[in-house]
């Protein structure tokens, strides 16, 4: 018996040696499965970083893990907008901004313009007169709030607070400018970048650009390799090279390395309204217990908690006339927005979902969201371009006398493109040719909009006439400028004196969210309303999403509900 019971023994010893020498044999960490040839080789060859575990959350941002849920109005409807009927939908996993992008902020923002596009020099100026926000919006034709035009944006006191007066145009080159200089920050911490050249070494024809420094790393900062080139990591891969002298690991790392962030954008309409949400506070195992009017739990706006019984969780208008309570015992503890993070988070951890200012998302406004046709990260808004090609078959990078200005529809001029980023120009039937995904570049009007859509529609014949658009909407190219340049002159200003019966169009964005101006009933985050994209208000603001890669869990266990 004892011989039997030592045989099975040695016999299950064995047996585990032998299947972890072929667990160990089989690790194809640093060996390819396709090939067998090593990667990360001292002598060369293919280069990948198979010491990546997973994203890490970029400055200002928290996880937001994905899942299904129902999108659109879940309580009741007493505006009968029919706008926001509900639909399952499914959102991949995402970081979001934990507050609004406050003030301080954006006038980070405005202050790397002033320094590196001087608005004093002719061709710059309008790249800086077209970040700023409008700080008239503050101004009622019965009401003084002139303290809030001088004082709001750039007083200390207001630092804190969430940016208002900028426009969607506006937030989305925010979200360009920040991804840019947090990966340049980033590629500098890591030694590949010159230390300290996102002070130092940046002006108008060398400044850092992701996309640039990722398809063209020769031409970042203006093709200066001193300071592309100048990390120490970079300086000894320089060093490191094989017989032919050339440098066996990369010197500029790609996005295989994993050290470049994705970009950061204005979230989709689907991602802000399941981030605002927060169901997984009512989660239990696989199903969520009931449903959500607000970010927080529960059917009213009022702090249940013994300490702040009766507080409002949110800063919105309670009444005629009646922002903030009465002195002494406000109840949202602000009259115009408050400071972000003054009122607790959702299960998400983020803060203001609800109140405070409404905000910017990425999507088109349309009335319907065409589940039928996609319901997995549902976003309208897509318009597909590509890199503009040089003669030399190398992208074109803009340079400072390249700069061409777009008018928006109230005459301001807005850069295109700033110098050192590639031109961007869109796809062409060419590109597109037997897809079966997409056929040409402007996909805003998809099933919606269209030249199909439209109860004029003809096969093989274009609606030429404006009234008889699906979408009979002012159109807003009736300015006339001297040329496209900076220096362009405005010659002639119109308006559409035509009949029109809707104000809905491409150019028209959702907003979400209620804000210190709005009732109770536009906290539910289902609601959803919409605003030129080139216009602004004092109760608009935004936050940024970025996309996250790789696995759609922080954590490989399940738990019965969230903590």
């Amino acid at each position: 018996m004892k011989l039997n019971v030592a045989l099975r023994a040695v016999i299950a010893v064995v047996c585990g040696v032998s299947l972890l020498s072929c667990n160990k044999s089989n690790n194809y960490k640093n060996t390819s499965r396709a090939t067998g040839w090593d990667i990360n080789s001292d002598e060369g060859g293919f280069q990948y970083n198979t010491d990546y575990k997973e994203q890490e959350a970029a400055p200002g941002l928290v996880f937001v893990e994905g899942g299904t849920y129902t999108m659109g109005r879940v309580q009741d409807d007493p505006m009968h907008d029919w706008n926001n009927t509900p639909t399952q939908q499914h959102v991949q996993s995402f970081y979001m901004d934990e507050t609004e992008v406050t003030n301080k902020m954006y006038l980070e923002y405005l202050d790397w313009l002033r320094r590196v596009f001087p608005p004093s020099e002719e061709n710059y100026k309008n790249i800086y007169n077209g970040a700023l926000p409008d700080t008239l919006v503050w101004r009622n034709r019965l009401g003084y709030n002139e303290t809030m035009v001088t004082n709001y944006l750039r007083h200390p006191a207001y630092a804190e607070y969430p940016v208002v007066g900028v426009s969607w145009i506006q937030a989305v080159e925010f979200s360009k400018w920040r991804t840019d200089r947090v990966n340049e920050y980033r590629l500098e911490e890591e030694g590949f970048i010159k230390e300290g050249a996102h002070l130092t070494d940046v002006n108008a024809s060398s400044t850092f650009n992701t996309e640039t420094y990722i398809h063209t790393p020769s031409k970042a900062y203006g093709g200066n390799t001193e300071i592309s080139q100048g990390g120490d990591e970079a300086q000894d891969r320089l060093n490191e090279t094989n017989e032919a002298g050339d440098p066996v690991k990369k010197v500029y790392p790609g996005r295989e390395s994993g050290l470049i962030y994705p970009e950061y954008r204005l979230p989709t309409e689907a991602e802000w309204e399941y981030a605002a949400l927060g169901l997984t506070g009512i989660r239990n195992y696989n199903i969520y217990r009931g449903r959500k009017k607000y970010p927080w739990d529960g059917q009213y706006t009022r702090n249940g908690d013994v300490k702040k019984m009766g507080d409002q969780l949110a800063n919105f208008k309670q009444g005629d006339g009646d922002y903030g309570g009465i002195a002494g015992w406000s109840d949202d503890g602000a009259d115009i927005t408050a400071e972000v993070k003054s009122y607790e988070p959702n299960d998400f951890g983020l803060y203001d979902m609800a109140g405070n200012v409404a905000e910017w998302v990425a999507d088109v406004y349309r009335p319907i969201v065409d589940d039928e046709f996609n319901d997995f990260n549902y976003y309208r808004g897509n318009v597909y371009t590509k890199h503009a090609i040089s003669e030399d078959g190398t992208v074109k990078v803009v340079g400072t006398e390249d700069i061409v200005y777009d008018t928006l529809s109230n005459g301001k001029l807005v850069a295109r493109n700033l110098p050192g980023e590639i031109a961007q120009v869109p796809v062409t039937e060419e590109d597109t040719y037997m897809r079966t995904n997409f056929t040409e570049s402007d996909q805003r009007d998809f099933r919606d909009g269209d030249k199909s859509s439209s109860r004029y529609y003809q096969p093989f014949q274009e609606v030429d006439d404006p009234s008889k658009r699906m979408y009979n909407s002012p159109t807003y190219d009736n300015f006339t400028y001297s040329d496209s340049s900076a220096n362009a002159k405005l010659e002639e200003r119109g308006y559409d004196k035509e009949k029109r019966t809707t104000l809905i169009s491409d150019e028209v964005r959702v907003y979400k969210g209620g804000s210190w101006r709005d009732r109770a009933y536009w906290l539910d985050p289902a609601q959803r309303r919409y605003f030129p994209q080139d216009m602004a208000t004092d109760y608009i603001g935004f936050r940024n999403a970025m996309s996250r890669v790789g696995s759609k869990s922080l954590e490989k266990n399940k738990t019965a509900r969230s903590n």
